[in-house]
């Protein structure tokens, strides 16, 4: 049975003060006994923060955005695996559709970011999924499965071992629409299918999350689903009380 997961993508917002007291907010809310896994990733400044407010809490997780394909070296401005790690990190979100869309990220540049997140010891959230327009030509399972594939030639299908995946259809990130549950299921069962190609094992076990305008309201719904193992979370995460509604939906 596979433990259903929340994770909250800060994106670009906060600060100490804010990141302090969303913390705060979310314990004494009681999320370190929801039934899902849930995982906080706050911008790089602020991780420290964050660290300190959850004081050692295991039932929280900490994960960074974004990281760097190299351990270290010239690279002014990139974040390395090893340095998240350091600072107390679990996991980290992986080719999210906007540093595909506005930072160039390609599929083979998302691998070697699997590559180097597992090297460092850290959970992989490897985000995945199509535009409007893409869905709109019926090419949703073309372009979800081609981003999988890139992962699976360079790494193999082990590299799902333990990984994440997150379906963020790019049509309903921060638009206010969300797809059906019968849309995302049918997505998921894609992807969970993809896997078992090459490994029935792990496509089993592996989590898929959905990513998309996650609230409160359509939790419930979208949770039920059989392929959907929880959210990553956006908006709703910045938030106590959204993102406490939603952890709690999960599990």
């Amino acid at each position: 049975m596979r433990q259903p997961m929340v994770a909250g993508n800060w994106k670009m917002n906060g600060s100490r003060d804010f990141t302090h007291t969303l913390v705060s907010d979310l314990l004494a809310g009681g999320v370190s006994s929801c039934a899902a896994k849930v995982v906080i990733c706050p911008p790089f400044p602020y991780l420290g923060v964050a660290s300190d407010g959850l004081d050692g809490n295991g039932e929280v997780a900490l994960g960074g955005q974004n990281l760097d394909v190299h351990e270290s070296g010239a690279y002014t401005g990139e974040v390395s695996g090893a340095m998240l790690a350091d600072m107390g990190c679990e996991y980290v979100i992986v080719g999210h559709s906007e540093r595909r869309a506005l930072y160039g990220e390609d599929n083979a540049r998302v691998a070697d970011k699997v590559r180097a997140a597992r090297a460092a010891g850290l959970v992989p959230i490897l985000c995945v999924g199509e535009t409007l327009a893409e869905r709109e030509a019926d090419r949703t399972e073309a372009v979800v499965g081609a981003q999988l594939d890139a992962v699976i030639e360079a790494l193999g299908v082990e590299a799902f071992d333990g990984t994440v995946v997150a379906y963020e259809p790019v049509w309903a990130i921060g638009t206010g629409r969300t797809a059906s549950g019968e849309q995302a299921q049918a997505v998921h069962a894609f992807i969970r299918g993809r896997l078992s190609r090459h490994d029935g094992e792990v496509a089993s076990a592996i989590r898929i999350l959905y990513g998309g305008s996650v609230k409160p309201d359509n939790a419930a719904a979208l949770f039920a689903e059989p392929d959907i193992d929880g959210g990553l979370i956006g908006g709703a995460s910045l938030k106590a009380a959204d993102f406490l509604a939603i952890c709690n939906a999960a599990g």
